[in-house]
């Protein structure tokens, strides 16, 4: 056992987000993402949503200070309702990490052609719609 590790993190997440250099992403997928046709590296984290996860990996991963953005969201497809509220959420504990943070969109099928250049693709129970979000791993200053 160690000290001040937040229970969310399972060994092969501290492990994946060790093994992570700065400018590489790892995806915080939805249950309902489809992970396995998008990435090798899936872990699972399915008792877990997106929120919880979030504020455990911010603890300890720096956002990239040196990009134009630090993370990234699946746009709304037209028809779905707008902007998911969990989104706020993510908003706010991105900003309490790394004031004035930008979080950009991606078109859906995009989001999912980019999630096969992430380093790897956390899966969480999360049931919230467009729970996706991308975050970019900077540099411990």
């Amino acid at each position: 056992m160690l000290k001040n590790i937040p229970k969310e993190l399972s060994p092969e997440l501290v492990k994946t987000l060790m093994e992570m250099g700065h400018g590489d992403e790892i995806l915080l997928a939805d249950a309902n993402y489809p992970a396995a046709t998008n990435n090798d590296r899936v872990i699972r984290a399915d008792g877990l949503g997106v929120p919880q996860l979030l504020k455990a990996i911010l603890e300890f991963m720096p956002l990239d200070s040196y990009s134009d953005y630090q993370a990234i969201l699946m746009e709304v497809v037209e028809g779905d309702p707008t902007k998911p509220v969990v989104w706020e959420d993510y908003k706010v504990q991105i900003n309490e990490a790394f004031p004035n943070a930008v979080i950009k969109n991606l078109e859906r099928q995009a989001f999912y052609e980019y999630s096969k250049q992430n380093f790897a693709i956390i899966q969480t129970g999360e049931t919230a719609l467009y729970g996706n979000l991308i975050l970019k791993k900077g540099v411990i200053e």
